[in-house]
Order: C-alpha cells, then structure tokens, then sequence
C-alpha cells in the first residue's frame, strides 16, 4: 500500500489552520489518504526541514517527492476528487506562474511576517 499523502502546515497560524482544518474535514468524510501534520509537535521531525523553514510555506510529501508553495497545493488539490479542477486551472501554464510569483513573493511572506510578529508577542 502506497503512504499516505502528507502535508505539514503551521497549525498555530489563523489562517492556515482555517484551510488545512477545511482540507482535513473534506478528506475524513471522504475517507482519503491524507495524513496533516503541524509544524508545532513532534511530526516536524520526521519532515527534514526546520520549523522556520516549515512556517513559510505550506509542504506535501506525495510519492517520496517534496513540494512546498504552489506546487504542494497542486498536489494536495489532485488527491481530494472536489479540488481537482482547481489543480487543473492553477497548473494552467500562464496561471501557474502568477499564482506561484504571488504566493511566493506576497501571500507566503505576508504570513510568515504575521507568524514571527505572533511568535514575539508571546
């Protein structure tokens, strides 16, 4: 039996629990192969990559292949039947590019700064 699809998200930050917790609902109804790990207990470790490195992006370990930003969405979003036409259209050459430059530039920075400004507070 193949392993599950894994994904490592930053539970402790607003928005990514919202779209993880709705993925991770989604694929316990739909009774998928998906395991979701937070980057704040002790699955990180089996991850390979640092929790700094873990809260700036999201990461799907899919077939022994890594993948972070727009491209681990993809993935995430071809293994749940409701998301694939998105996989589809976000993989679409033009959009592929936009999505991935404003994921990575705007959006990803965007919560990692909302992250560490979270972390100092504490």
């Amino acid at each position: 039996m193949n392993e599950p699809t894994k994904v490592l998200y930053n539970a402790e930050c607003p928005v990514c629990r919202f779209e993880i917790d709705h993925y991770r609902s989604y694929a316990q109804k739909s009774d998928l192969a998906i395991r979701f790990d937070d980057l704040n207990s002790d699955a990180l470790a089996a991850w390979n990559i640092t929790s700094d490195q873990a809260a700036r992006r999201l990461y799907v370990a899919h077939e022994g292949q890594l993948y972070s930003g727009i491209p681990a969405f993809i993935v995430l979003w071809q293994e749940m039947p409701r998301y694939r036409f998105l996989a589809r259209i976000v993989s679409l050459p033009g959009l592929h590019w936009c999505a991935c430059k404003t994921y990575d530039l705007t959006l990803a920075p965007a919560i990692y700064r909302w992250h560490r400004i979270r972390q100092r507070r504490r």
